[in-house]
């Protein structure tokens, strides 16, 4: 697939998850599981998916798995019409990075997220150069840049990202993961109007942040249907059913948002016992859950029995 004008109107809206990356309970990538996954995210409703993030443990995955795990979400997700598929480009090399993203580009991807490079304390002009270096390669095709400096430890101020985005059109969104993220978006508003927020950090600040004006949101994918709830209650003019929701959620995601490979285990366990995945297998070194957090993802599944309608024992 090559570049074309069509890209330039692909922004995230709404809630995309990231996908985790099921493992046999040997540690072996498996496909088949992977494959359910999405069509089960389809099925309840997601119709924007990113791959491979933090919650992907992308960190944990060779070249070549990768390359075939992104193929699989590009092909079986992207495949249909009213969907958009986020690639991410986490690789700390800018040469490595752009050559990533153009491969993406090539296997379909309609957008491009960008983890700006973070070992070694790089300087903001590094860490500009390195993005323009990607938005560059892959123009027209859309990016997002994702913000996180609680996990990466690098600060941009909002002025840094608006003059990326001026350099670079197709720099339109940026994920925003500081914490707490609600000024973050209110002051990049200011600085960068034409610049669309999405919101990341498991949703914890999802309803401060749309009352900020993000437009999406970036979770985990083990229980989407709660976003997806969330995120309808307040398109349906209902921000007290959306803020009452995300109340009973956010005890469950406050704990598991400790830590990335805590969250991760978590979800896994949620997408295994709902029968979405065939393993919670995390590869090693990977947290271990023990009996409390156990008997917690025990509570959650109680406590959304009715919204996660599918959940199996």
């Amino acid at each position: 697939m090559t570049p074309n004008s069509q890209h330039t109107q692909q922004r995230i809206s709404g809630v995309c998850p990231v996908v985790e990356t099921p493992f046999t309970s040997e540690g072996e990538v498996d496909l088949a599981s992977m494959e359910r996954l999405l069509d089960h995210l389809y099925a309840v409703g997601v119709r924007q998916i990113m791959y491979p993030g933090y919650a992907s443990e992308f960190y944990k995955l060779t070249d070549a798995e990768r390359d075939a795990l992104t193929q699989t979400v590009v092909q079986r997700f992207g495949s249909r019409e009213d969907t958009v598929v986020v690639i991410s480009v986490p690789d700390h090399a800018t040469r490595v990075a752009v050559e990533r993203a153009r491969r993406a580009v090539e296997l379909g991807a309609d957008m491009i997220n960008i983890l700006p490079p973070f070992l070694h304390g790089p300087s903001a002009a590094e860490v500009q150069a390195h993005v323009r270096a990607v938005l560059t390669a892959i123009a027209p095709v859309p990016a997002i840049v994702q913000y996180a400096p609680a996990q990466t430890g690098v600060a941009l101020a909002p002025g840094v990202i608006a003059e990326m985005a001026a350099a670079s059109p197709n720099l339109v969104q940026v994920k925003v993961e500081s914490a707490p993220p609600g000024q973050f978006i209110s002051a990049l508003s200011a600085a960068a109007p034409l610049l669309d927020s999405v919101v990341g950090h498991a949703g914890v600040q999802l309803i401060d942040a749309r009352a900020r004006g993000a437009v999406g949101v970036q979770p985990g994918c083990s229980f989407s249907e709660l976003y997806l709830r969330i995120w309808s209650h307040w398109d349906a003019g209902e921000p007290e059913r959306a803020r009452a929701l995300h109340a009973r959620l956010l005890p469950f995601i406050s704990y598991w948002m400790q830590g990335v490979e805590l969250i991760i285990a978590a979800e896994k366990w949620i997408s295994a016992r709902r029968g979405i995945i065939a393993s919670d297998h995390c590869r090693a070194p990977a947290r271990q859950l023990d009996s409390e957090e156990i008997a917690l993802l025990e509570r959650f599944l109680a406590e959304f029995s009715e919204e996660l309608s599918a959940v199996r024992s």
